[in-house]
């Protein structure tokens, strides 16, 4: 199969899942991808880097194009340094001519006027990720699930689990998460708990429960609340912490990851304690990264390429 136009790709591995989208010359998408995370620091390079290239394959399949495409923009988790960059490299060498990879939150950053502001992630796990208009950039969280992670959907799922055990030990109060948890399980025994949880060493799987927390809290109980009062409270030390070390008057905020997206009053908790300590400006909701990095590879490909680029004088 060959391509017969030009075809750019993006790719954003978060810690659930991994979406790659093509699009054309004009911009138009052509087809996506999925696959599971494609952390390195949670799944090893090897794996992250299939997982890539099975989403890419997917995407082009469905596109009707075949790699190498014109050039490709990755967004991963876990890549934060030239190193981890280069190991995923070695990987896709037949993935496009062009490659651009980076950090999940360098993606949603590119959703803001010239690429500054904070870009938020809340989704598995949480990262802050700013650049102010001297160029400088400052990251804070992102540490993984082990060390971090704070008020993300992995560590309000693990402390689900702990309290439910600790109320069925007796250890701890009584709250609906107990209940809640058995239900999600389909179990009638506390004790089944650890058979459950433990086989899998699922990421995405205790990340998951963290819906229950926004259950209970609606139905009242105060445990809940106290985890969601925990969590946005650290997510807003995190973007306030990256945000001092740089230069803003109204920072702009670019948010993204299944939790801050479509958990609405967790976001505007989070966005209430933030505002006690800086200022915001725009509030941008960004909802598919992996477009906005295809997006970003065709304008870079296009800008180096195109015979009419500022400064440059076309062939008679």
């Amino acid at each position: 199969m060959k391509n017969k136009r030009r075809a750019f790709i993006g790719i954003d591995g978060g810690g659930s899942k991994t979406l790659a989208v093509v699009i054309d010359e004009e911009g138009h998408e052509l087809g996506r991808g999925f696959t599971a995370s494609s952390n390195q620091a949670c799944v090893g390079i090897a794996r992250a880097a299939a997982r890539i290239c099975d989403a890419a394959a997917e995407a082009a399949q469905q596109a009707g194009v075949a790699p190498p495409f014109d050039a490709a923009c990755l967004g991963l988790a876990g890549v934060d340094r030239p190193d981890d960059r280069d190991a995923v490299l070695r990987h896709l060498g037949g993935l496009a001519h062009e490659i651009r990879i980076g950090n999940d939150g360098e993606l949603i950053l590119g959703a803001l006027d010239g690429g500054i502001g904070m870009a938020v992630i809340v989704g598995t796990g949480s990262i802050a990720l700013g650049r102010d208009a001297s160029g400088r950039s400052v990251r804070a969280g992102g540490w993984g699930h082990v060390m971090g992670d704070e008020g993300s959907g992995y560590d309000l799922g693990q402390r689900v689990l702990r309290h439910a055990v600790r109320a069925a030990d007796h250890r701890g109060p009584q709250t609906r998460l107990l209940d809640l948890v058995m239900q999600h399980f389909g179990l009638e025994k506390a004790s089944d708990l650890t058979a459950r949880v433990y086989p899998a060493e699922d990421k995405a799987a205790i990340a998951r429960l963290a819906h229950l927390v926004f259950q209970a809290a609606e139905e009242g109980d105060h445990i809940a609340h106290e985890m969601l009062e925990r969590g946005s409270s650290e997510l807003a030390l995190m973007v306030a912490t990256a945000a001092g070390a740089l230069e803003y008057g109204k920072i702009p905020l670019a948010l993204s990851g299944s939790i801050a997206l479509h958990v609405r009053p967790y976001r505007d908790l989070m966005l209430e304690k933030l505002r006690a300590r800086v200022t915001i400006g725009e509030v941008k909701l960004v909802d598919c990264p992996a477009l906005g990095a295809a997006q970003a590879a065709r304008r870079a490909w296009l800008e180096k390429h195109s015979p009419f680029r500022l400064g440059s004088v076309p062939a008679a």
